[in-house]
């Protein structure tokens, strides 16, 4: 049996989102998206960068997984490294499970959440892998560290101890000692989400919120959707 108090204490937790709200941006509406959907989930991230957003760049990523031949849902959270209007993109090792997963299924939906702020995004649509260019491009920006994880982890892999990750990485970070600028591997890359449907969520008082829906596909609009 469930622990009672527990239950209790779950379903009495609440944040009255108006309350928290401190932007004095007032209620979300189609006018918002007038000029297209990037240019306001990019300035949304750019005020929850302002209102102390941990990594405001985060999205929860969902793929497929066929287990026994019936799709499952999989998530994680990964960051979003290019935005444009063709979509948003992030990169991950191409054989990891979500390589995998998006290379037999190719769409996907994630979700930004900001919770200072009182805002969501949702985002759906297929994916396919960035330009080889792209990817080269974000490579030469991240840190050597992060190329030489890279390189050590067989992504999603299992692995018996957190020393022999360890000791992977040392020999990595051996072999490319004298190379200074660590090569891109042939199995890591990005992948870019090109939206159908991108639904901006404001949190409201009394859980009436505001719901905008940019439709991208076959019939294009917008649309208000209720809470």
């Amino acid at each position: 049996m469930p622990d009672q108090q527990n239950v209790d204490e779950l379903a009495a937790m609440r944040v009255e989102y108006a309350a928290s709200q401190a932007d004095g941006a007032g209620d979300l509406d189609e006018t918002w998206v007038a000029e297209g959907w990037a240019p306001l989930l990019r300035r949304w991230i750019d005020e929850a960068r302002a209102a102390g957003a941990v990594d405001p760049n985060a999205m929860v990523l969902a793929s497929v997984r066929e287990v026994d031949g019936t799709p499952r849902p999989v998530t994680r959270t990964v960051l979003c490294k290019g935005l444009t209007p063709d979509g948003v993109d992030f990169y991950t090792n191409y054989e990891s499970a979500k390589g995998t997963q998006l290379a037999a299924v190719p769409f996907a939906a994630a979700t930004f959440l900001w919770q200072p702020v009182s805002r969501q995004v949702h985002l759906r649509g297929p994916v396919e892998r960035v330009a080889p260019e792209v990817t080269a491009a974000y490579w030469r920006s991240r840190p050597r560290d992060s190329r030489l994880g890279a390189w050590a982890s067989a992504q999603s892999r299992p692995i018996g101890s957190r020393a022999e990750l360890d000791a992977r990485l040392a020999e990595v970070t051996a072999r490319f000692a004298d190379v200074e600028d660590v090569p891109l591997p042939p199995f890591w890359g990005g992948f870019r989400l090109r939206p159908e449907e991108v639904e901006f969520w404001q949190g409201r008082r009394g859980r009436l919120h505001n719901r905008v829906v940019v439709r991208l596909g076959a019939e294009p609009g917008v649309a208000r959707l209720q809470p």
